[in-house]
């Protein structure tokens, strides 16, 4: 059975790649480590993106691994122009899976390289990305995911995802109350 962590950044200071960790959120990244204290981690994958490599420096310092980067990883673009109803619009392509918008990649792009790093990483991995690009990731697993359960991610917030053969199972095991499995 292969298990993967996936991990939605800590709280940022804004969108852009560069934007780091705000104060709350370098101290999310503190129970992040206390969270994978015991749990089995062999590798951990991280977006380019600064805030997605900052949730995970501490627990990679605990545990003693390197992060690696993979650019798949890094959120999706929606759009290079400015969207007075970006909301609106971020609904429409959970629905419509092939509507890519000005200067931006569909979700069925976004997902397909989201999906790619799953399959190639090894068992017992972390993988740390963002919102937008993590809900794919779970709506191609399973249908259910959407928009809303977009809507409902917290920052961080964790997933295990579990491959036996062919058949996959998702559980949020992030509590943002407790920091500890639910």
């Amino acid at each position: 059975m292969k298990t993967i962590y996936l991990v939605r950044h800590c709280s940022a200071t804004g969108q852009a790649p560069n934007a780091a960790l705000t104060p709350t959120g370098f101290q999310q990244a503190q129970d992040l480590v206390s969270f994978f204290e015991n749990k089995e981690v062999e590798h951990i994958i991280s977006s380019p993106y600064i805030r997605a490599q900052q949730s995970i420096t501490p627990t990679a310092l605990f545990k003693q691994l390197e992060i690696q980067t993979d650019s798949r990883l890094a959120e999706r673009i929606l759009s290079d122009t400015d969207l007075p109803d970006w909301m609106t619009q971020l609904e429409q392509t959970f629905s419509d899976m092939e509507l890519r918008l000005p200067g931006g990649e569909s979700s069925r792009e976004a997902t397909a390289r989201g999906v790619e790093v799953i399959k190639e990483v090894p068992n017992h991995s972390i993988l740390v990305t963002h919102g937008n690009l993590m809900s794919l990731v779970l709506k191609h697993f399973d249908d259910s995911y959407g928009f809303h359960e977009w809507k409902a991610l917290s920052n961080p917030d964790v997933y295990m995802l579990t491959f036996d053969h062919s058949i996959s199972n998702i559980e949020r095991v992030w509590n943002e109350e407790s920091n500890t499995l639910e």
